[in-house]
């Protein structure tokens, strides 16, 4: 029984951890057509972020759930306004255009902070199951997807802002017409989801190395996950990652985790055969 709690804590936890790297993924790449490669190291700087932020004095929840998206977030919107906003349209470009981005964070970053792996220490404890241990702060994460992702499905369900965006992704045109600038949306759009992304790396920070390459580890997954999703933000990545991450952490317990990961790989494979859409391309068509 105990075996049995641990096992589905994990299991949650996996769902938890692609829905936090993909989120924001799926804001850019789902609303905006554009293909973000840096998306990695969006995540990384948001943990570089709560590394600085930490060794500097600053309260690790507030460095983690504050600075980190809002650094992320503004670095975003200047990339937004310097380099993304001249090839909408053109999604070959925006990835060569971003793989290249990509390069130039992980050199800039090597440059100021060296190649070292570096850790933040966990804020939370451990919770005793029978014989076997979890920490509190898996229960955070899997707690704080949960809690992302209804603040995203309210903010673009139930609010104005939310309403815009939507528009304005679909008929720029008649948005301009009645008085909205596609350009600004745009830019706030792409800088809400690089702060997601960075929201993921600081809270990833305490329980992986931070390093210069560390987004290497989840820009496939993420992608992967949004793909498999489809169109709607909230419900495609609720149930891509909670397909993918169950199946990747249960082959993770049979066996190791290569092939737990090549499994979550063989399933999106055939899921994307079938669905070329992804799972709300042919379901919940009209889910956000």
């Amino acid at each position: 029984m105990d075996l049995a709690a641990i096992v589905v804590i994990e299991v949650l936890n996996a769902i938890a951890g692609l829905v936090l790297i993909s989120i924001g993924l799926a804001i850019i790449f789902g609303m905006m057509r554009v293909i973000n490669i840096a998306h990695g190291e969006f995540l990384m700087m948001g943990a570089y972020a709560v590394l600085i932020s930490v060794k500097n004095g600053i309260n690790i929840w507030i460095a983690m759930l504050v600075i980190a998206p809002i650094v992320v977030g503004i670095i975003g919107v200047i990339i937004e306004r310097c380099l993304i906003r001249f090839l909408y349209g053109r999604m070959i470009d925006t990835l060569l255009a971003t793989w290249g981005l990509s390069l130039f964070l992980i050199g800039g970053v090597t440059m100021i902070f060296g190649n070292t792996v570096e850790g933040v220490s966990s804020p939370m404890g451990s919770l005793p199951i029978g014989t076997y241990t979890v920490s509190w702060y898996t229960l955070f994460m899997i707690v704080l997807a949960v809690l992302l992702l209804i603040a995203v499905y309210l903010v673009m369900k139930r609010t104005r802002l939310g309403l815009i965006a939507r528009g304005t992704m679909q008929k720029p045109e008649m948005a301009a017409a009645l008085g909205i600038a596609p350009s600004t949306v745009y830019m706030v759009t792409f800088g809400v989801g690089a702060g997601l992304a960075g929201l993921a790396g600081g809270v990833l920070a305490p329980v992986a190395g931070v390093v210069p390459n560390m987004g290497a580890a989840y820009i496939a997954k993420a992608f992967i996950t949004v793909v498999v999703g489809g169109e709607a933000i909230v419900v495609g990545t609720s149930v891509a990652s909670g397909l993918l991450g169950t199946i990747s952490q249960v082959m993770t317990f049979l066996t190791t985790p290569v092939w737990g990961d090549a499994a979550m790989l063989f399933v999106a494979v055939i899921l994307l055969r079938i669905l070329p859409q992804g799972i709300t391309g042919r379901f919940f068509r009209r889910s956000i």
